[in-house]
């Protein structure tokens, strides 16, 4: 493919972002390093006018030196996103009415403009609701406002992880044992600060050795990284002081994935983060799914590398 291709990056202010480690930057860094034309806006610089969505937009020049990630933005200019080949949605959870409306409108871009991942599916698979379409290979879960049913499913496994179900980074979680005598405060705080259900899952032990990222490109997987918790803390996002160690692919890793991987297809989520306590998956991360780094400097691969040649070999697909 000789023809200079167009990416725009959805995704928050660089300057407000640590771009260390950064999965986006990363993915944006080795589309230039394709002499890929790059462009840079938020969900705020959506236009929607006369039935063709718009963005203002920024050229955008990255470098990588010294180990430090830097970048520069160009004159800001409003562009049509149907000029371009492709759209990477790549802003942070969490999942709100501006993401969701951003999805509404990324529908009208022209299809020959691949948006990375499918908007309308995004907007459909919010990460702790679609993995329940998996219910067999979680942990015994319920979401529920319900008091009573938060503490049956208590007196029943004990030990209890109680999430917010739009939440992300390790944000709102608590791990609530049998010992635990503020069960009745923490849901209170849940309930005044979250509008919607609750997730809650029984307690797995494995956590203490690690919770894998598993990434997918194209229902294929690409590589893992552990993130262990630390010492008195039940979460292990790297967000909430995790630390990432080296890790393999199982037989139950692959056994998941494989029951995963046609829904993910099907659905044009090109690019998933998934998350595995030891033979159970937690989470499907559809939105902005990270790892790349880790999972890079543990295993001496490329990922980014896998993610262009795959999307361009989609866009060969797409077109002919």
């Amino acid at each position: 493919m000789t023809k200079k291709l167009n990416v725009a990056v959805q995704m928050d202010p660089l300057e407000d972002l640590t771009l260390a480690g950064d999965s986006t930057f990363v993915i944006a860094l080795e589309a230039q390093k394709r002499n890929f034309n790059l462009f840079h806006y938020t969900p705020n610089d959506l236009v929607y006018k006369s039935g063709e969505l718009y963005a203002r937009m920024k050229r955008l020049s990255l470098s990588y030196h010294n180990k430090v990630e830097r970048f520069d933005y160009g004159k800001e200019t409003l562009k049509n996103l149907s000029d371009f080949n492709f759209i990477l949605m790549r802003q942070d959870p969490p999942f709100n009415m501006n993401y969701i409306t951003a999805t509404h409108l990324l529908e009208k871009v022209s299809k020959n403009t691949i948006v990375v991942n499918n908007p309308s599916f995004v907007r459909n698979s919010p990460e702790k609701i679609f993995v329940t379409n998996f219910h067999k290979l979680m942990p015994e879960t319920i979401i529920t406002r319900d008091l009573n049913e938060i503490k049956s499913f208590r007196e029943k496994h004990k030990d209890i992880i109680i999430k917010p179900l739009y939440g992300n980074g390790g944000e709102g979680i608590f791990h609530i044992t049998n010992k635990s005598d503020n069960f009745n405060s923490i849901l209170e705080i849940c309930f005044k600060q979250y509008k919607e259900q609750l997730i809650i899952q029984k307690y797995l032990p494995e956590v203490r050795k690690g919770d894998k990222r598993i990434l997918l490109i194209d229902g294929e997987i690409v590589g893992a990284v552990n993130r262990v918790p630390s010492a008195g803390d039940s979460r292990s996002n790297m967000h909430a002081g995790g630390t990432p160690k080296k890790t393999f692919i199982t037989k139950s890793d692959v056994q998941i994935c494989n029951k995963i991987s046609h829904e993910l297809k099907k659905r044009e989520l090109f690019f998933v983060g998934i998350d595995v306590i030891g033979n159970y998956i937690t989470e499907i991360n559809v939105t902005s799914p990270t790892g790349i780094c880790e999972i890079n400097n543990f295993n001496k691969t490329k990922i980014e590398k896998i993610f262009w040649d795959k999307l361009i070999e989609k866009l060969v697909n797409h077109q002919t």
